[in-house]
């Protein structure tokens, strides 16, 4: 175990993370309560940005030993780059009263305050905006329609479902005759850490980070004699979760949204299509064109479509034969005189029009 330590020291500051991983992973196994490989393991994943796994990494350690300020400072770390800043600055601070002398913690801790403020204030002008703007969810059924898998574990001995309220999500995972006292949730602001270790079996680890944050007072759960049922209260109330672990491609939420001037009366989606008043669109286009104003030629060709458009068979049979026999110089309706004849051409000056009879 010493030996893989020592290698993983040496990948780690020959800057070779996932090979440090792995090297300690091998040492943990060996040695699964040594706080310190735990530590030096989240370091790691920091480095590798597996934040999630870090704030686990260090999460165990210091519930090993809760005197080790580097647990402390690197779940406080982690924590910040998965902007859980009120769960980071708890960290911190735990850290900072064992070691005294170090400055980062201070520093780490002031930065923490500062994005606690501007959270602060965003959330703040939200809830505004959501008074006004957002229908009231609390009379919604149950939406089990989004229920689907959790994240699998690393070693997936359990089945997990989750299901949500407009103001909370309800997380199972189906674990029968578990003891009470083998089961650990912890909670961060964006970060849910199941671990159930029962004697004589291996030990089953959940850890995610959630696709929103959540309040960490209000948040329980219940070990019943066929499953886990972990109750995690909304930090944003009508918030749809489209899954339960982050995403970046799932950031972007939906939430229903009314004008504050309709807000009284909301609208519904309906599937029946829109009826096309066909006849009234082609009337209103035949109006257009009579009433359009064209002069010559196009005033003419126009009329002449007019004729055409109106007329029997066999006034437009006159005007097709005489049209074309006359290379466009002639233009009849009289069939009686141009079906029996060839029409002939008439001199250039102008078209004729002879016999027009409708």
């Amino acid at each position: 175990m010493a030996d893989l330590e020592k290698k993983a020291k040496e990948a780690f500051i020959d800057d070779h993370f996932e090979l440090a991983v792995d090297l300690y992973t091998q040492a943990i196994a060996l040695n699964p309560t040594n706080p310190d490989l735990l530590a030096d393991r989240a370091q790691a994943n920091i480095k590798l940005n597996s934040l999630t796994e870090a704030v686990a990494d260090a999460s165990k350690a210091i519930e090993l030993d809760p005197s080790m300020a580097k647990a402390h400072l690197r779940k406080g770390i982690a924590c910040m780059k998965l902007e859980e800043y009120q769960t980071a600055k708890a960290a911190l601070e735990a850290g900072a009263s064992l070691a005294t002398e170090e400055s980062r913690f201070a520093n780490l801790i002031k930065e923490c305050d500062e994005r606690i403020a501007e959270e602060t204030g965003e959330t703040k002008k939200q809830a505004v905006e959501a008074s006004v703007n957002t229908l009231s969810l609390k009379e919604e059924p149950e939406d089990i329609s989004c229920q689907a898998p959790m994240v699998t574990p690393s070693k997936s001995k359990y089945r997990h479902e989750f299901y949500q309220k407009p103001e909370e999500v309800v997380v199972t995972i189906f674990a029968k005759g578990i003891p009470a006292n083998s089961v650990t949730v912890d909670f961060g602001e964006q970060i849910l850490s199941v671990r159930i270790n029962v004697p004589g079996e291996d030990a089953y680890y959940f850890q995610t980070r959630l696709f929103g944050k959540i309040i960490l007072d209000k948040c329980k759960f219940n070990v019943l004699s066929t499953k886990v049922e972990i109750r995690l209260t909304k930090a944003e109330p009508g918030l749809h979760w489209a899954s339960l672990e982050y995403k970046k491609e799932t950031a972007v939420v939906k939430r229903i949204t009314v004008s504050s001037e309709i807000a009284h009366r909301p609208t519904y989606p309906s599937s029946k299509p829109k009826r096309v008043d066909w006849d009234k669109i082609e009337a209103e286009v035949k109006k257009e064109e009579k009433e359009e104003k064209l002069d010559g030629d196009a005033a003419l060709n126009k009329f002449f479509r007019e004729i055409y458009q109106d007329a029997d068979e066999d006034t437009r049979r006159a005007m097709q034969k005489s049209f074309v026999e006359s290379n466009g110089t002639v233009l009849s309706t009289n069939w009686k005189e141009v079906g029996t004849k060839t029409v002939e051409g008439s001199p250039p000056d102008g078209m004729e029009m002879r016999k027009w009879e409708y």
